[in-house]
């Protein structure tokens, strides 16, 4: 089984929580599934959920090289170097990371309401790019944004492979096809 969660901003991406905060069991439930793979907290959109270990490896494992699609509101006008150098790679932490690529985009068309709202500051323009990895280390998207100067306000992931969160609203989810993705 594959389910499609739009997971909303201030949810674990777990069943549980010693500390109270909101989790998947309020919007999921469905015995047996688990996440494949993490989304932040404060992160928003496309978490795929499955009983099924292998695909879980398939979808989560960065050797599998399944894309996932983020779409950051950044701080600031990315500059076509800053984007490069996203694609080129940046050092942090926990080493090198680099996305397969990275695009300035239009505010998607389809995107919902946030509660609460990222606090607007008329002298600090905001801008969306679309950045693709085939990894997801702990925060690495927030983090290579920094990298380049460019801090992270909000950050949805919109697909993993082709799975979308396409007509999903938060909390919502769906069962999907387990077709091979990439």
């Amino acid at each position: 089984m594959l389910i499609l969660l739009n997971k909303p901003f201030r949810v674990l991406s777990q069943f549980r929580d010693r500390d109270g905060r909101p989790t998947l069991a309020e919007y999921v439930d469905v015995p047996g599934v688990y996440p494949a793979g993490r989304l932040d907290f404060d992160s928003e959109g496309l978490l795929l959920l499955t009983d099924d270990g292998g695909l879980q490896a398939r979808i989560s494992q960065p050797r599998s090289g399944t894309r996932k699609t983020y779409w950051a509101q950044v701080e600031g006008t990315p500059s076509q170097a800053q984007l490069d150098e996203l694609v080129q790679g940046v050092d942090l932490k926990d080493g090198p990371a680099r996305a397969v690529s990275a695009r300035r985009i239009d505010e998607p068309a389809q995107l919902w309401e946030r509660d609460p709202p990222i606090r607007y500051r008329a002298s600090v323009p905001d801008s969306w790019i679309e950045i693709v990895l085939t990894e997801g280390r702990n925060r690495q998207v927030r983090r290579m944004t920094a990298a380049v100067g460019l801090p992270t306000l909000r950050l949805i992931r919109y697909a993993v492979g082709d799975w979308t969160v396409d007509g999903l609203a938060p909390g919502e989810w769906r069962k999907a096809t387990a077709r091979r993705s990439s």
